[in-house]
């Protein structure tokens, strides 16, 4: 594909607004050609603000339009498949925001579609892309290390929307699937699976422990068992007053510690010694994404992040809410 990649943006969210449609536009080879979101006014502002031609209150109407290659799909959650499938079936090639789908049926179908409309599908978890992450699979190759043994993150977020406010949604089950396990968890899951491998087995505890009123939880922890029988400890929690992001990875010979992993960070303890690196991310995440997914399209090949990346994670993110379930 030797022309710009024309995308249509359907949900124009607070997500889009910070990292999406400003990396839709900027990207090489990309242009911004009409937006989605339900409130026309709305959409009309957000489209003029990111230089996109057209704006449509229909999502629907958006998908027939002949000038858009590929759609992203900026929605909640319980949305995705149904926009994903009629994205293929349109013949628009399809990034979708995170978690893929509400559970692992709906992402086979949307698998599923794209194949059988030979469109390409991709997943918006973009940490595979950053340098930290990259540096750490070449630490573990080195054996620097040694074996890995335990990971453990930390993703702590303190997220208490108020009915009527626009992220509210995010505490509703139908909506969003579950709590921050499903929010944000999903993409520490994927950093683990791209570190260690398979996982193997899993348990784990989620309740609603400040704010009871919730119909899902806001604090989770998930211990995974990986192939080579790595553990990995995820905890992540609305609740919690100071916000963490972290990554340590301990080996039999040494450990790795990421104190703020969108930062990019990190000290190396080996048996040469204690040394610190810094592997700053893209000042935009979103933009490595997209423009992984425009260079597929490019060079005929699947996006590095692809659609069984995301059906894996909401296969493992199943379990986890099957372990302990909400009340």
């Amino acid at each position: 594909m030797d022309n710009p990649v024309r995308w249509g943006l359907i949900g124009c969210g607070d997500i889009s607004r910070k990292r999406v449609a400003p990396a839709l536009r900027d990207a090489a080879g990309s242009e911004l050609v009409a937006v989605n979101r339900a409130r026309a006014a709305l959409a009309e502002g957000f489209a003029r603000e990111f230089g996109a031609r057209r704006w449509y209150a229909d999502w629907r109407e958006l998908l027939a339009d002949d000038e858009i290659d590929a759609v992203y799909v900026a929605t909640p959650v319980s949305l995705h498949a149904e926009q994903t499938i009629a994205a293929a079936e349109a013949g628009k090639h399809v990034l979708c925001e995170k978690p893929m789908a509400m559970d692992v049926d709906e992402c086979d179908r949307m698998i599923a579609a794209c194949r059988a409309n030979g469109v390409a599908l991709s997943i918006a978890y973009y940490r595979r892309f950053y340098p930290v992450l990259h540096r750490v699979r070449e630490l573990l190759a080195s054996g620097e290390i040694g074996r890995p043994v335990l990971a453990q993150i930390n993703a702590f977020e303190r997220f208490n929307p108020q009915p009527g406010q626009e992220r509210h949604w995010f505490v509703k089950r139908a909506l969003a699937g579950g709590g921050p396990m499903m929010d944000f968890g999903c993409h520490r899951i994927e950093v683990l699976m791209h570190l260690l491998g398979k996982v193997e087995r899993t348990t784990a505890d989620l309740d609603a422990i400040l704010f009871a009123d919730r119909e899902i939880e806001d604090t989770a922890i998930a211990l995974l068992q990986f192939s080579d029988r790595t553990r990995a400890v995820l905890t992540v929690t609305h609740a919690a007053r100071e916000s963490r992001d972290t990554l340590d990875l301990f080996g039999s010979e040494g450990s790795i510690h990421i104190p703020v992993l969108n930062l990019g960070e990190m000290t190396i303890l080996s048996p040469s010694g204690e040394r610190r690196e810094r592997h700053p991310p893209h000042a935009n995440l979103h933009q490595p994404l997209i423009e992984d997914f425009i260079a597929a399209l490019r060079d005929r090949r699947a996006p590095l992040v692809g659609g069984d990346t995301g059906r894996e994670v909401a296969r493992i993110e199943a379990e986890i809410y099957a372990a302990s379930p909400p009340a």
